[in-house]
């Protein structure tokens, strides 16, 4: 994934487990904040409540941006795969 492609309030999900904060791969959260230039940034994740149980600085190869509608034909896509 490239760092311009993830931009404040974009829906993630995880492509990494993170045990030490009780996050696994897979689950969704919110950009809220872009960190060092971009090449970082903080994802709040929340219940269905709205209420935010973690907020964790994180990677652009940690994290995919989930997209609603098609993608356009120039927008060049990025496997990223996850080690066990």
């Amino acid at each position: 994934m490239t760092t311009n492609a993830v931009t404040l309030l974009d829906v993630v999900a995880l492509t990494v487990n993170l045990p030490e904060y009780n996050l696994w791969r897979g689950q969704v959260g919110t950009v809220v904040e872009t960190l060092a230039g971009g090449s970082a940034f903080e994802v709040e994740f929340g219940d269905r409540s709205g209420r935010t149980y973690e907020s964790v600085g994180l990677r652009p190869e940690q994290i995919m941006v989930l997209r609603f509608e098609p993608a356009l034909p120039n927008i060049e896509t990025e496997i990223v795969t996850a080690s066990p």
